[in-house]
């Protein structure tokens, strides 16, 4: 199976592509942290972010629905654990045994494909009960990303702005099976 990366600023619209991919007939497996949050603030956690063990349980859902998802020759990925490392980074949280055994797993087994898409900013962020991040800073974590990817030896490929289904139809065309 070939695994493929979304990635970039918080807000850039990965989730809008990741859905309208869906929508074409590619297994995607979603993102994990947006939905942790939702759950901890269900709880009455009003920055789960901020919780020591914020990132491990983020890392743990991603593996939980790569996992689960194992259908089609390719499958798209909401974020990853690289992703998830650039979030601990930016959050100064360690890193812990499942975020680790994660990483050490997709490198020694090559689980992602080398091209990850780095999708554009659309030049605005939408506030979400867990999207708290002014534009400034989303971009300065979409440039972390890249770097995060870039420092493991990824290929950034650059999803530009445009329409959802425009930048669908762009990472879709990068998608078909070989």
């Amino acid at each position: 199976m070939r695994r493929y990366v979304l990635t970039g600023a918080p807000g850039a619209g990965k989730t809008s592509i990741a859905r309208a991919l869906r929508q074409r007939g590619f297994p995607v497996v979603d993102e994990a942290a947006t939905d942790v949050i939702a759950a901890e603030q269900a709880r009455g956690v009003a920055q789960p972010w901020a919780e020591p063990g914020f990132v491990e349980a983020v890392a743990r859902l991603q593996r939980r629905r790569r996992i689960a998802e194992s259908r089609g020759p390719v499958q798209v990925h909401d974020r990853s654990p690289l992703c998830t490392l650039a979030l601990a980074e930016y959050l100064g949280h360690p890193i812990g045994p499942e975020l680790a055994t994660e990483l050490a797993q997709a490198r020694r087994e090559a689980i992602y494909e080398r091209p990850v898409f780095l999708v554009g900013s659309l030049g605005f962020v939408t506030r979400t009960a867990a999207r708290r991040i002014n534009l400034a800073d989303a971009l300065a974590f979409g440039r972390l990303h890249a770097r995060v990817y870039a420092e493991h030896g990824h290929e950034l490929v650059d999803v530009p702005p445009g329409p959802v289904a425009q930048r669908a139809a762009f990472v879709a065309a990068h998608l078909n099976p070989r």
